[in-house]
């Protein structure tokens, strides 16, 4: 934990930032890098938080959840995220398949009481009606509340639920108090959110934050290209990282800052150097404020 001013910076590596040549949407999204060596690197970079994908939970399943929380609890890791829960609000094959996930995901927060579970919206182009999402999602809250921890929504400009005025919505129509959002900057800037717009953000929205960076412009054919394998880390592309982060401060917001990096250059180096370099180059932007 690194203190600036009086606040207190404790920063969280979301789960792809310490998985190696590992990314969303392929068939296997598991880390070819063991849990027990991910959690010793991010600790020993300086993380006070851990990101754990449900693929990767479930490889792990042998070994146990109270190993997860020792191996978490041996390196003084206090924040702990899990993730990606999609088609919670589908029908059919895709439901069958999302119930799958959600039953493990939730069984591991009864256990290992994460701060939240990190979840999307449809990005395949269909459009849900509106009142499927609320039920849905307060459904999920629901059952997220009886296992001890919250669920938070990423808006992405690709997604249903595309902008911070949609997850507002959301979540209000929900009505669930452990119902709220992740704010991703790539998404926020890709998206077109103004930092005014995040800094007038009431607090009690806001369960978690994401820094990264991108290129001024889009690499890439699609969004999701870009987003997936052309990230930057913080500080070495365009984006205001500084800036994002003084808005949410802004706004109240003092719990940990996760780090995500998704790109196919920052895939191919070793564990230690993913660590230590997203650690160092994300806290060198809190410095410059």
């Amino acid at each position: 934990m690194t203190a600036l001013g009086s606040q207190p910076v404790e920063l969280l590596a979301s789960c792809w930032t310490t998985a190696g040549d590992a990314r969303p949407t392929r068939g296997d999204e598991r880390s070819p890098f063991s849990l027990p060596s991910r959690i010793e690197a991010a600790a020993d970079a300086g993380y006070r938080g851990f990101g754990i994908v449900h693929a990767d939970l479930a490889a792990d399943a042998t070994s146990g959840f109270d190993a997860i929380a020792a191996m978490l609890a041996t390196h003084a890791i206090v924040h702990l995220e899990l993730e990606m829960f999609n088609d919670w609000f589908a029908t059919g094959s895709r439901r069958r398949a999302s119930d799958l996930v959600r039953l493990d995901l939730l069984r591991a927060a009864e256990r290992l009481r994460p701060r939240h579970i990190k979840v999307g919206s449809e990005i395949g182009g269909h459009e849900w009606p509106w009142g499927r999402l609320v039920e849905s999602f307060a459904e999920l809250c629901r059952q997220a509340a009886d296992a001890g921890t919250r669920v938070a929504v990423e808006p992405m400009p690709f997604g249903q639920v595309k902008d911070l005025a949609l997850g507002r919505r959301l979540v209000d129509d929900a009505g669930q108090a452990n119902g709220g959002l992740m704010l991703d900057l790539w998404h926020m800037a890709r998206g077109g959110v103004d930092l005014a717009e995040i800094r007038d953000l009431p607090v009690r929205y806001i369960f978690a934050v994401e820094l990264d960076d991108a290129d001024e412009q889009v690499r890439g054919a699609t969004l999701s290209e870009d987003t997936l394998d052309f990230r930057r880390l913080c500080g070495e592309g365009d984006q205001d990282v500084a800036g994002f982060i003084a808005a949410t401060r802004a706004t109240g917001y003092a719990g940990p800052w996760g780090v995500e990096i998704l790109s196919e250059d920052f895939r191919h180096l070793t564990l230690q150097e993913q660590a230590r370099r997203s650690f160092q180059t994300t806290m060198g932007e809190f410095a410059a404020r």
